[in-house]
């Protein structure tokens, strides 16, 4: 099913790895009655509210289907077109890229990469770091968190694996592991394709949920939603964060070609290691690429007021389950037995659940409804980003 883009949008090469059909939208009835009738300040002029749920976990046929595969989709042409580095045997014939990534031991980017490897017959290079975050140090069975989950499928997909101590970030003053890597790939006659944690600072990074924008709009059309027909706000994790810039580009887009306010993106943060200005400045800066990609004025169109970020959910450290963002996951698996992954989409739910039942988005809506007379309904919509292979590592931390 053909998703309907402005023809400078789709100009730009993509190299299917989603079904050819967009990802379900499931209505989340049960999670929506429990939070709308536990809403601490419900009153008669409080907008009921209606959650679904995107479900990125069921978008490709690839292993462990989510948020990487669609960024992937736009970064493949480039991978393939890197083909021309000359053959190192003498006969000048080229050499095939060896993709190399990096993220956490349970990284879900790092799987996705790697099975993007196996459809494309190239190798891959997973270098996995123990030193990001916190999951491994706060794990009682730190062996069982090594060779489990994510770190489990990635072998199982063939990939290399090199476990380092580092961190993705080095600490100031420790060398940064990865430049060393490279050089070693090519003197081993490789061609080595760096792809950056989570892709996102990759030039084409943005361009996935760009055109998921464009997806959820054509999906909006046979969803039955009531009062403004279409989806209010959008809530999805922000990691390394251009899946949420390349929303805001996309809807932003949208609103050119619609001719109506964009739908409003928040981004629940899932990492405590920076402040949440650092990831605003990131974001905006993604959203602003994408914007310039896909045929906007990255300046004058996409402004830090389309950055809308929640920092209040990010627990003690990234990759750890603490026991609130474990009562949001195992609410989300009793409600609606739909299984979240520990690192993003759980801290998600958590943020979602907050800002229903403590006022939050209510007094939000009115905020952005005052002048009008807006409908007393609200259609919330949670991409759910995948990452649920990683719940086996965390075995000794989810609540039983």
């Amino acid at each position: 099913m053909a998703v309907p883009l402005p023809t400078a949008f789709a100009q730009i090469p993509r190299y299917p790895l989603l079904y050819p059909y967009p990802s379900p939208i499931h209505t989340l009835t049960l999670l929506s009655t429990y939070l709308n009738n536990n809403n601490s300040t419900n009153t008669t002029k409080t907008p009921s509210i209606s959650l679904y749920a995107k479900r990125e976990d069921h978008s490709s046929p690839l292993a462990c289907a989510g948020n990487k595969y669609r960024k992937l989709e736009y970064i493949i042409p480039d991978i393939r077109a890197s083909h021309t580095r000359p053959g190192t045997n003498g006969t000048g014939t080229a050499t095939p890229p060896t993709l190399v990534t990096e993220g956490a031991i349970q990284s879900n980017h790092t799987v996705q990469v790697a099975a993007v490897a196996n459809r494309l017959g190239l190798e891959a290079v997973i270098i996995l770091h123990k030193g990001t975050g916190g999951g491994l140090a706060a794990s009682a069975d730190k062996a069982s968190f090594l060779r489990t989950g994510n770190a489990q499928v990635v072998r199982l997909l063939g990939a290399e694996v090199r476990m380092l101590e580092s961190s993705t970030v080095p600490a100031e003053g420790e060398e940064d592991p990865i430049p060393a890597i490279l050089e070693e790939l090519r003197a081993q006659g490789k061609a080595p394709y760096w792809i950056p944690s989570g892709a996102s600072l990759h030039p084409l990074g943005g361009l996935g949920y760009a055109r998921c924008a464009f997806e959820i709009a054509m999906q909006e059309q046979t969803q039955g939603l009531d009062g403004s027909g279409r989806f209010d706000y959008i809530f999805v994790a922000c990691g390394s964060g251009s899946t949420v810039g390349g929303l805001i580009a996309g809807l932003k887009l949208l609103e050119k070609v619609e001719g109506k306010p964009a739908r409003k993106v928040i981004g629940v943060l899932t990492s405590p290691t920076k402040p949440r200005e650092y990831h605003e400045g990131r974001v905006l800066s993604f959203a602003r690429r994408a914007a310039a990609l896909i045929g906007l004025d990255p300046e004058k169109d996409i402004t830090m007021e389309d950055v809308r970020l929640d920092d209040r959910f990010v627990g003690t450290a990234y990759g750890v389950l603490d026991a609130q963002t474990s009562t949001a996951l195992d609410l989300m698996a009793k409600r609606e037995a739909i299984m979240l992954d520990p690192v993003y989409t759980a801290k998600v739910i958590r943020g979602l659940s907050h800002w229903v039942q403590q006022g939050d988005l209510a007094k939000d809506w009115s905020l952005r409804t005052r002048d009008w007379e807006g409908p007393d309904s609200i259609n919330l919509l949670f991409i759910h980003t995948g990452g649920q292979a990683a719940l086996g590592a965390y075995a000794d931390m989810v609540d039983s």
